[in-house]
């Protein structure tokens, strides 16, 4: 993954000499889908941001898309089930795909189930993918909201003892 967010960090290297141009490479990478905030601390890091920015710009851009998620991905998905479009056909036919492999581990735990999903920081889990499996599932949209935040902030933490070698320091 620390390939994948140095070949982001060097398209995005033009931002770099711009005051909080780190900041904003940091946001943009949490924004995305699959990177999220996983990868927004890896870039952090790597950009030698301060661990308290890194953490806070992280957050703010990894939360930024989960109302819009959880409010109109189900419109979305089916208007891309019906598009005459066939990669977006199979685009959708991926996120469904997606949403109901992690439906039962949600299912199971309910909104817990969701903030585990979110939390712990596995390829594959993250915001994006719990709001989208918590709008395939019809949960409530405000308890999935602060489901989702409970999992970000947890994730947040884990990856900052990752990202920044916080427990190494400690253990020194």
């Amino acid at each position: 993954m620390e390939s994948l967010i140095n070949g982001i960090i060097n398209i995005f290297s033009g931002l770099i000499s711009m005051k909080f141009g780190k900041e904003l490479i940091v946001f943009i990478i949490s924004l995305l889908p699959l990177l999220e905030l996983r990868g927004g601390l890896i870039a952090a890091s790597l950009l030698q941001l301060n661990p308290l920015t890194g953490y806070i710009v992280s957050i703010i851009g990894n939360i930024i898309p989960v109302p819009f998620i959880l409010l109109f991905i189900n419109k979305i998905l089916e208007w891309m089930r019906n598009s005459k479009v066939k990669w977006l056909n199979k685009v959708a036919k991926w996120l469904d795909k997606k949403a109901n492999k992690n439906k039962s581990k949600i299912e199971k735990y309910g909104y817990l189930g969701l903030v585990l999903f979110v939390g712990i920081p596995l390829p594959g889990t993250g915001a994006w993918t719990g709001c989208l499996a918590a709008s395939v599932l019809e949960m409530d949209k405000k308890k999935s909201f602060f489901s989702v935040m409970l999992g970000v902030l947890m994730a947040s933490i884990i990856m900052m003892i990752i990202s920044y070698g916080i427990l190494g320091n400690l253990i020194k």
